[in-house]
């Protein structure tokens, strides 16, 4: 018979969450975000999204991605795919996490149809670009979990 206080369970991590869109036009290239020099993404780009805030786990998922991408592109109109396309990690570092500490991140992915609206960059952002991954290297524009993300969506069709 073993010993129940010798069985150590191994320790649990927590995540935060963010959703991400992959908006696409009607000739299939996707938006991308240029993020701020300072941020950890600097010199790169980032899908449009966020993460879930602090007394929104009961706010249906598609609500607060339509609440992020919002406050970051502005009101544009759109159709949302309900269900996640994508998923993928990213760590956000020591230096930038508000609790000084590497915070793991899962990004679920969902896809959209742009169809109008002009698109208005929030301070988080510097500009955007609209990129068709098919033919242009987008691998050097995104790191981490957009790479990820997208990899995943588009099943190695990327150029």
């Amino acid at each position: 018979m073993k010993n129940h206080n010798s069985m150590h369970k191994p320790a649990r991590e927590f995540y935060q969450i963010s959703l991400k869109m992959i908006l696409k036009d009607s000739s299939g290239k996707i938006l991308l975000m240029k993020a701020q020099e300072k941020d950890y993404y600097g010199g790169y780009y980032d899908l449009p999204g966020g993460r879930i805030n602090v007394g929104e786990f009961t706010v249906p998922l598609t609500d607060i991605l339509r609440r992020e991408v919002r406050e970051e592109i502005g009101d544009i109109q759109y159709e949302l795919n309900p269900r996640p396309v994508a998923v993928a990690r990213h760590m956000i570092p020591a230096h930038i996490s508000s609790l000084k500490r590497d915070v793991p991140n899962l990004y679920l992915l969902y896809e959209a149809k742009y169809t109008g609206g002009e698109i208005k960059v929030s301070k988080e952002h510097t500009g955007y670009g609209w990129f068709d991954p098919q033919k242009e290297d987008v691998s050097k524009l995104l790191k981490s979990g957009n790479l990820e993300g997208l990899k995943m969506y588009l099943g190695g069709r990327m150029n």
